[in-house]
């Protein structure tokens, strides 16, 4: 028998509304992800080619300056480096970026709690609405009544929705789950190759300076009448 949406909605006494509540959490999540990670990589090696063109010919304020504009996360771990430069030791310099580093990665896993707890709980939810929807079938039935197999059938049918429900909701979470932890921690080492890459260059001491170019003296005034003494 055809069911209207709100009719399906009322199954298991309410649960089926926070399984369709789990959905839409888990997908507005994965999209915030995507949008987030998307082209992540892509960026911070774009950064990362600049700085090292700009720190290998001693550019050091130009190669801050493409970070400050860039819009990738790794900006902001190199910028902890050149403000560290010249007021700690190599030793702090180096600690002070990777803990930056280890910020910016643990940013790329932000959220992802939400898709473990619903790939988790999500069954549960639905089992639990398919054990009310069966409890509230059976309890419109007399005592003395004689069920039948197609009487029962309906109301029991009806409550696995529920379950199938929370459970097509879990497998989505988990792959989504999965896959974002997955795409986060290649991002990670992507991004402590840079790192490692952006210290060796800026911490080098043979690392060339850029030497501006020398400025020509300024004639003396009254020079000539000097000259003119002198002879």
């Amino acid at each position: 028998m055809e069911q209207s949406i709100w009719e399906l909605m009322s199954h298991g006494g309410g649960a089926m509304w926070v399984v369709v509540a789990f959905s839409v959490i888990a997908l507005a999540v994965a999209i915030e992800r995507l949008i987030a990670q998307w082209s992540f990589v892509a960026r911070a090696r774009e950064l990362a080619d600049l700085v090292r063109r700009g720190l290998g010919r001693g550019a050091i304020e130009e190669s801050r300056a493409a970070c400050e504009r860039s819009p990738s996360p790794l900006a902001d771990v190199f910028i902890v480096g050149y403000d560290k430069l010249g007021k700690a030791s190599a030793e702090h310099v180096g600690t002070a970026v990777h803990r930056e580093r280890l910020r910016v990665n643990q940013d790329l896993r932000t959220r992802l709690w939400m898709l473990g707890t619903i790939g988790a709980t999500a069954p549960f939810v639905g089992l639990i609405g398919t054990v009310i929807g069966i409890m509230s079938a059976m309890g419109g039935f007399n005592a003395g009544e004689q069920l039948k197999v197609s009487t029962v059938a309906g109301p029991i049918s009806q409550a696995l929705v529920v379950t199938a429900a929370g459970i097509i909701v879990a497998v989505e979470s988990v792959i989504l789950f999965n896959y974002f932890s997955q795409r986060a921690a290649r991002i990670g080492v992507e991004m402590k190759l840079l790192t490692e890459e952006f210290l060796e260059l800026l911490l080098d001491p043979d690392r060339p300076e850029k030497v501006a170019a020398p400025v020509a003296p300024a004639a003396k005034k009254g020079g000539g009448d000097g000259d003119r003494e002198a002879a």
